[in-house]
């Protein structure tokens, strides 16, 4: 049975029409006899305006599924409660009148019970132990405090059963708890009567109680069982038509922000890598102009020695610095004098040149006329 179109089939459809353009949105379509409103209980597209507009925060809480069905229960154990009231207040009403009216009754009772019994005993009902007749008789003989107790005690009751009533009718907590605690109360003097007697009656009552605690207790999450209110009120918020749009609208949201994230995240990473590769571009740059300038500083440095103006020196010769013309002029005029002294080195020569001039053939000139021949030109 599908409890929530049975709802709205005997209390009509709720539609809502929220102030958030969003959310307005998605609980309407537009049809080609006009706009369409989508249903919280039955979740059904109706034509025509909404129930009732406003914000989110001032739309109605409609109870669907389980929960219509879990209310209609308790609304049967509030007319049982009702009809319990009904009758201890009657009997408390009764009693009360029989307390202060009590010898009148007696009389009246006196006088008619003759009647009573020769009626009772054509129908074949044994006077003599009828149970009405020895508890009326029974009744006489109390005193005017005793009933005074026991009419205030039957009142309490009724009024404990009308509060009991209307808090399971609204569908209260505070309803639910009352009626789960004052039922359990009565529980255990009714398991006693049972123990003296068992009557159909008795079972019935103690049968109906038992149900109405355990549903309490087991449905509703009462005193912290399976989660207490917070899971009982997740459980209704997951069951919302309109949360569940709520909810829909959140997760599109943070997607999209995620999505906004990432994508910031990847131009940061690409424009790190562009900064990257610029400055890996200009520290290229920078060394191959560092290079360029060794290159340019090499060629403008001197070049290696040589013997002659524009020609190398001979092959095997060391690189050396080119002496000056008045030192090569001072080494001539030594040589023409003649030989040096023993241990005393001839000036403006090395021990080089002499290899040098042993090392040559005969055809090769010295370097006296190599000198001469420099000087002559």
């Amino acid at each position: 049975m599908d409890w929530s179109l049975l709802g709205c089939g005997a209390n009509g459809h709720v539609t809502f029409a929220p102030d958030e353009p969003e959310l307005r949105e998605r609980l309407s379509v537009t049809a080609r006899e006009g706009a369409a409103w989508r249903c919280l209980r039955c979740g059904t597209f109706v034509i025509g305006e909404p129930t009732s507009s406003g914000p989110v925060s001032a739309a109605p809480r409609v109870r669907r599924g389980k929960e219509l069905r879990s209310a209609f229960i308790l609304r049967l154990f509030a007319v049982e409660r009702f009809l319990r009231a009904i009758v201890f207040g009657a009997l408390a009403i009764a009693i009360w009148r029989f307390s202060l009216s009590r010898l009148s009754i007696e009389a009246a009772y006196d006088q008619m019970l003759p009647a009573v019994r020769s009626l009772l005993r054509e129908l074949g009902f044994n006077v003599n132990h009828n149970r009405l007749l020895g508890l009326i008789q029974h009744a006489f003989k109390l005193n005017p405090h005793t009933l005074g107790l026991l009419a205030l005690a039957a009142g309490a009751y009724a009024v404990i059963e009308i509060i009991e009533a209307v808090g399971l009718w609204l569908l209260k907590r505070w309803g639910e708890y009352f009626a789960m605690i004052a039922t359990s109360i009565g529980i255990p003097y009714e398991i006693y009567d049972l123990t003296a007697k068992v009557t159909w009656l008795r079972l019935l009552a103690f049968t109906i109680n038992v149900a109405l605690v355990v549903y309490l207790v087991v449905t509703k999450r009462l005193f912290g069982v399976r989660g207490g209110k917070k899971a009982y009120e997740a459980r209704l918020r997951s069951a919302s038509i309109l949360q569940a749009e709520i909810d829909a609208l959140a997760a599109e949201e943070a997607t999209r922000a995620e999505q906004a994230a990432q994508a910031e995240e990847a131009a940061q990473a690409e424009e790190a890598a562009q900064a990257e590769e610029s400055e890996q571009a200009g520290e290229a740059t920078h060394a191959g102009g560092a290079a360029r300038d060794h290159e340019g500083a090499r060629a403008a440095a001197p070049g290696p020695h040589r013997g002659q103006a524009g020609q190398p020196g001979p092959a095997g010769a060391p690189n050396q610095p080119e002496q000056p013309a008045a030192a090569q002029t001072a080494g001539l005029t030594d040589r023409a004098n003649g030989p040096p002294a023993p241990g005393r080195a001839e000036p403006g020569r090395t021990d080089l040149p002499r290899q040098a001039d042993t090392a040559r053939g005969p055809d090769q000139p010295t370097d006296a006329a190599a000198t001469n021949s420099s000087a002559a030109e």
